[in-house]
């Protein structure tokens, strides 16, 4: 880390952010961690080390250990030593900290991206959510490819669980949806 760097904590931390904006989701490598609100917070903890905070996208997620290993190599890369990564639960990740870019990246790359928003507030930071154990109907997801709403959801789980598969009638093309939570 140079000597500006350290005789600058903000500019440290704003280093930090800028570095770990590259790192990519190890399951859709078009997106990073921050475009999909994984990446929480970049501070310094109470004892002056580098703490990242990362939130998996569902408590189950078996990326969450390649996604710290990620972050942990992107850090000491930079010379941002010493670090820690903690892995936060509360409040639990939803699909409404995703970026409208991320949200494009999806599309683009083949994955409709969540419909609607789920906590009411768009991008809205971390807050206390009512449960729902009867989900709310949604509208079918638009094909990623051709963009006719005329899709049919083929399994509640794609290629990975917080994804469904669905397939369009019109194109006959299958496609994962990331499903809203």
């Amino acid at each position: 880390m140079t000597a500006t760097l350290a005789a600058r904590p903000d500019a440290t931390l704003e280093h930090a952010w800028a570095v770990l904006e590259a790192v990519p989701d190890p399951e859709i490598p078009v997106v990073s961690i921050r475009e999909l609100g994984i990446l929480r917070d970049v501070r310094h903890a109470a004892d002056g080390v580098l703490e990242v905070v990362i939130t998996p996208t569902y408590s189950g997620c078996p990326a969450m250990s390649q996604i710290a290993g990620d972050v942990g190599l992107a850090l000491d890369a930079a010379g941002l030593t010493p670090h820690r990564i903690a892995t936060v639960l509360a409040p639990a990740w939803t699909t409404d900290w995703m970026t409208a870019g991320a949200r494009e990246k999806l599309r683009a790359y083949g994955i409709a991206p969540p419909t609607g928003n789920c906590g009411g507030e768009a991008a809205a930071a971390p807050r206390e959510k009512v449960l729902r154990f009867v989900p709310k109907p949604l509208a079918a997801p638009a094909c990623p490819r051709c963009g006719s709403a005329h899709t049919e959801r083929l399994a509640q789980f794609g290629s990975t669980a917080c994804k469904a598969l669905y397939r369009c009638i019109d194109c006959r093309e299958p496609f994962d949806y990331f499903k809203p939570y």
